[in-house]
């Protein structure tokens, strides 16, 4: 990945991009006081660099009738057999995320089911029996509320503020 140090002008163009990824780039340019292939360019860069990774739409999972969302601690047998666990729960289709965590458990995972039922089989015919998992922890998440992207400070204000949005 090449190296790349974001100025104040892409900052400003990432605060759009994170609000909605759709924002037209000749919006953003306007806004910023650039022209529109600068816009263009400067995304590209980061595009190349790695500082924006993608762009996609997401899908409420409700919509999908995955009704449940859940976390599990994963405890490992054997600390040093992380990224084959990591490497079996990428094939597990209703794992959405995973971190390498501190604390008891070495791995966190969120995963989306149809039903308790259906969490109770990933749970115990696919978690519990990747090699290497030891033991697992599952809390039900009753309520999100609120997801958002990664913060990039507006430039706009320099502090934080509450709003109603």
């Amino acid at each position: 990945m090449a190296s790349y140090s974001l100025d104040e002008t892409d900052k400003k163009i990432l605060s759009f991009l994170v609000k909605n990824a759709r924002t037209p780039l000749s919006e953003i340019a306007r806004e910023c006081g650039i022209s529109g292939a600068a816009v263009h360019q400067r995304v590209a860069k980061m595009e190349t660099s790695g500082v924006i990774t993608g762009s996609r739409m997401v899908v409420k999972p409700a919509a999908l009738g995955l009704n449940v969302c859940a976390f599990i601690n994963v405890t490992l047998s054997e600390d040093n057999k992380y990224a084959e666990v990591v490497n079996a729960l990428k094939h597990v289709p209703e794992v959405v995320e995973c971190h390498f965590v501190t604390g008891r458990a070495a791995i966190l995972v969120k995963v989306f089911c149809f039903n308790n039922e259906h969490l109770m089989d990933v749970i115990l015919n696919t978690v519990q029996r990747i090699p290497y998992v030891n033991s697992t922890e599952t809390m039900l998440s009753l309520d999100t509320a609120f997801e958002r992207q990664v913060w990039v400070k507006e430039y706009k204000s320099t502090s934080f503020r509450l709003s109603n949005e």
